[in-house]
C-alpha cells in the first residue's frame, strides 16, 4: 500500500493513475451529448421564432384581404378603432398610410426568457356588428382551405375584439386576452401560452419547453391610420422531441452504440496501454529486490512502442546486471590478486621480526628479498588496475596516428624484435599514444610467450584499418582462446603476469569504436585488430 501511495506522490505532487484519467476522457466523451442540450434549447428556441414568424406572414396576407373587404364595405371611420401606433422596435406600424414602401415584423419571442403565459382565456357573449358579420362569412372559406394546409387556428376579430369569422367562437368576444388587447390599440403582439394536448404527452417530452406551449399572434388590420380589426392566429411550433420520440428506437440504438464504442475504446486502451506499462511497473520491482528471472519480455505488449520500451528498458536491465556480476567478479579476482603477495610479504616481515639473532645473513637476505618482490608485485598489479580503469573509462579524443608513430613509440624490446611487414602509413583513428599502448600489450604478451620475433601489418578497406600482430610464440591453446580476454585470466602468473594486459588492450580498442580478437594461424598467436580508418 505504501508503494502506490508513493507512485500516487512521485516528487511531492499527487498524479493520478493512467486508468483513472482514461476513464475520465471516457466520461467526457459519454457527456457529450448532454452538451448537446445546450444546442437542443437553442434550436428549440429558433423553431418557436420560425413558428412566430410563418404566423406573421400568414397573418399579413389575411389582414391584407381582411382590409381589402373593410374598403369594399364602405365602413365609415367611426366604426373604426384606435389609430395605429408604432411598433416596439420602432418600425412603422402596418398602417396604408405609412410612408415606407416595406414595413416588417420580426419575430421577437424567446422561449429561454419570456414568461409563458396560461391557456387562453375563454371567449365572452358580445354583440357583432352586422356589416363586419358579413366581411367574415365572406373569409371563413380562405380561414378553413388555409388552415388544412398550415395546420394554424385563425380568428378575425372586428375594432371591438369581437370573433367574426373563426370557426364555433364567431359572435364572441377575445377582446379582454392581452395579446388582442395590445392588437386593439394598434400594435402589434405575440405571446407564448401552455397549451392543452389532445392526448398524455409521452415522457420524453419533459426535457422540452416547446412541447408545452402554443404560439399566439395578433396582428392589428390597418386602414387610414386606424384599426380595422385584428387577425389572431395561433400554432403549436415544430416539435423535435416528437420526432425523436417517433424515431426512439433509432435514437436508442445510437445511444447504445455510442455507450458501446465508448466502452470498446477504453477496453483497447486499457489493454493496448494500461496493461503492459502496470506490467512493466511490476518487472522493475521484481528485477529491484534482484529477481533475475523477471529479465525476460512482455507476455502483452499491447503497441509497437510499448514492446520497444519494454526491450530497451530489460536490455538496460539486462546490462546492469552483467555490469553488477563483472564488478562482483573484477573485486573478487582484485582480493585474490592482492592476498597472495599481502600475505607473503606479512609472513615474511614477522619472521624477521621474530628471528632476531637466530637468522643469519643469507636467510635474512631471502625474506627481505621476497618482501621487495611481492611488493614489486603489488605495484604493478595496482598500476596495471589504474590502466585498466581509465581505458575503460576513455573517451575517444578525436586524434588520428599511422601504425608506423605508434611503433616509433615504442621502447627498444631486448627479447623479442617487432617488424612492420605492409601499411606502416596506414591511418588509425586512435591517438599515438593510446595505438602505442595497445601494441606494447601484445608484444608484451607474446615475448612472455616465448616469441622472438613479432610481425605487423596493416590494409585499409571501407574505411575501416585492419591490424594484424603475428608472433612466432607458444600460441594460445584451444582450451583458453574463449579467457584470454578476461581480466586477471594469465597462464604465466610465475613469470610475473597478471592477466590484465589483454583486458587493457580490449578496453582502449572499444573506447575507439575498435575490435580484436584472435584468429587462426600455423605457428605462434595472431590478433586482428578493426579500428575505424583516419
Amino acid at each position: 500500500m505504501r508503494g502506490v501511495n508513493a507512485r500516487k506522490w512521485i516528487g511531492g505532487k499527487w498524479r493520478p493513475r493512467l486508468a483513472t484519467v482514461v476513464i475520465a476522457i471516457l466520461i467526457m466523451v459519454m457527456a457529450l451529448p448532454l452538451v448537446g442540450l445546450f444546442f437542443f434549447r437553442l434550436y428549440e428556441n429558433q423553431l418557436i421564432r420560425q413558428t412566430e414568424a410563418e404566423l406573421i406572414a400568414q397573418g399579413a396576407v389575411l389582414a391584407a384581404i381582411y382590409a381589402q373587404d373593410v374598403r369594399e364595405a364602405g365602413i365609415p371611420p367611426e366604426k373604426l378603432g384606435a389609430p395605429m401606433r408604432a411598433t416596439a422596435s420602432g418600425d412603422a406600424s402596418r398602417s396604408d398610410t405609412s410612408d415606407s414602401l416595406y414595413n416588417p415584423i420580426e419575430p421577437r419571442l424567446d422561449l429561454a426568457s419570456d414568461t409563458v403565459l396560461p391557456t387562453r382565456p375563454a371567449a365572452v357573449a358580445a354583440t357583432i356588428d352586422p356589416a363586419y358579420a358579413a366581411i367574415g362569412a365572406h373569409l371563413s372559406d380562405i380561414l378553413t382551405e388555409t388552415q388544412k394546409t398550415t395546420l394554424a387556428g385563425f380568428r378575425l376579430l372586428d375594432p371591438k375584439g369581437v370573433v367574426i369569422a373563426g370557426r364555433e367562437e364567431v359572435g364572441l368576444s377575445l377582446g379582454d386576452v392581452e395579446e388582442v388587447r395590445a392588437a386593439l390599440a394598434g400594435r402589434y403582439a405575440s405571446a407564448l401560452r401552455l397549451r392543452i394536448p389532445d392526448q398524455p404527452a409521452p415522457p420524453l417530452y419533459s426535457v422540452s419547453r416547446g412541447t408545452k406551449v402554443r404560439v399566439f399572434v395578433a396582428l392589428p388590420v390597418a386602414v387610414a391610420g386606424q384599426v380595422a380589426g385584428v387577425v389572431y392566429l395561433s400554432r403549436t411550433p415544430n416539435n423535435i422531441v416528437k420526432h425523436l420520440y417517433g424515431e426512439r428506437g433509432k435514437v436508442t440504438l445510437a445511444a447504445i452504440a455510442i455507450l458501446g464504442g465508448t466502452l470498446l475504446i477504453g477496453l483497447v486502451f486499457l489493454r493496448t496501454v494500461s496493461r503492459p506499462i502496470y506490467a512493466l511497473i511490476e518487472r522493475t520491482e521484481r528485477i529491484a529486490a534482484g529477481d533475475r528471472a523477471a529479465i525476460r519480455p512482455l507476455d502483452h505488449h499491447g503497441t509497437r512502442e510499448m514492446a520497444e520500451l519494454s526491450t530497451a528498458f530489460l536490455d538496460m536491465a539486462e546490462k546492469l546486471h552483467a555490469r553488477s556480476d563483472s564488478i562482483q567478479t573484477f573485486a573478487t579476482h582484485v582480493s585474490h590478486e592482492l592476498k597472495s603477495p599481502l600475505t607473503a610479504i606479512q609472513g615474511a616481515a614477522e619472521l624477521l621480526r621474530d628471528s632476531g639473532s637466530a637468522m643469519d645473513e643469507a636467510e635474512r637476505r631471502r625474506f627481505s628479498n621476497n618482501i621487495v618482490t611481492d611488493a614489486g608485485r603489488l605495484n604493478l598489479l595496482v598500476r596495471r588496475l589504474l590502466d585498466l580503469a581509465r581505458a575503460e573509462n576513455l573517451a575517444p579524443s578525436g586524434e588520428s596516428t599511422s601504425l608506423g608513430a605508434a611503433l616509433a613509440l615504442l621502447p627498444a624490446e631486448e627479447k623479442v624484435a617487432v617488424r612492420i611487414e605492409a601499411g606502416a602509413d596506414i591511418g588509425l583513428r586512435i591517438s599515438a599514444e593510446n595505438a602505442a599502448i595497445v601494441l606494447a600489450n601484445l608484444i608484451d604478451n607474446s615475448a612472455r610467450h616465448g616469441a622472438t620475433l613479432v610481425s605487423v601489418a596493416a590494409a585499409s578497406t571501407g574505411g575501416k584499418a585492419t591490424v594484424l600482430v603475428s608472433d612466432d610464440g607458444a600460441g594460445i591453446s584451444p582450451s583458453n582462446r574463449a579467457r584470454i580476454f578476461e581480466p586477471f585470466f594469465t597462464t604465466r602468473r610465475d613469470s610475473g603476469g597478471t592477466g590484465m594486459g589483454l583486458g587493457i588492450v580490449l578496453a582502449l580498442l572499444k573506447a575507439h569504436d575498435g575490435t580484436i580478437r584472435l584468429v587462426d594461424s600455423e605457428r605462434g598467436a595472431r590478433f586482428e585488430i578493426i579500428l575505424p580508418g583516419a
